[in-house]
Parts: structure tokens; sequence; C-alpha cells
């Protein structure tokens, strides 16, 4: 099983990252951390690890979380592109 989702309970992130999130996701949630949560745990979510970081693309947003912290960073709409 993947490390991050095994440690899901440890996701934590700063005010700052909170208010980022929610800036760049344009989300009013005040709970930052269980949207990226439920995001993350969901079937359709891809989770890969390149360094020292995790990235989750769900959604149409991507999600970035530190590996050894747990700590989200931030998170970015992705566009999609059409053939």
């Amino acid at each position: 099983m993947i490390d991050l989702i095994k440690n899901i309970n440890k996701l934590h992130t700063t005010k700052m990252g909170a208010e980022r999130i929610r800036k760049n996701l344009q989300i009013e949630n005040d709970d930052v951390v269980q949207w990226c949560k439920v995001r993350i745990l969901e079937k359709s979510t891809k989770i890969e690890r390149i360094g020292k970081n995790w990235y989750a693309h769900t959604d149409n947003c991507r999600i970035t979380i530190n590996a050894y912290t747990y700590t989200i960073i931030t998170a970015h709409k992705v566009k999609i592109l059409s053939a």
C-alpha cells in the first residue's frame, strides 16, 4: 500500500498553505485538509512520488504533499488538453 494512503491521518497544512490552496483551487471550504483527504482517497486518484514530494492527481487538480512531514504544500488546477 502507498505510504501516503497508510498515513492519511498525518496530513496537515499551515495557515498560509490552506489560504494558498483555497485561492489556487477557488474553493470556499474551511477544512482544506479534509477536502484534500477526500480527493486523495478517491479510487480515480493517481498518486506518484517524485523526490521529496507526493503528487495526487484528481478532479482536475494536483495536490502536492511533502513525503517526510505529510504537509500539504499546495494544490493547483490542472488544465485538461483536448485532442
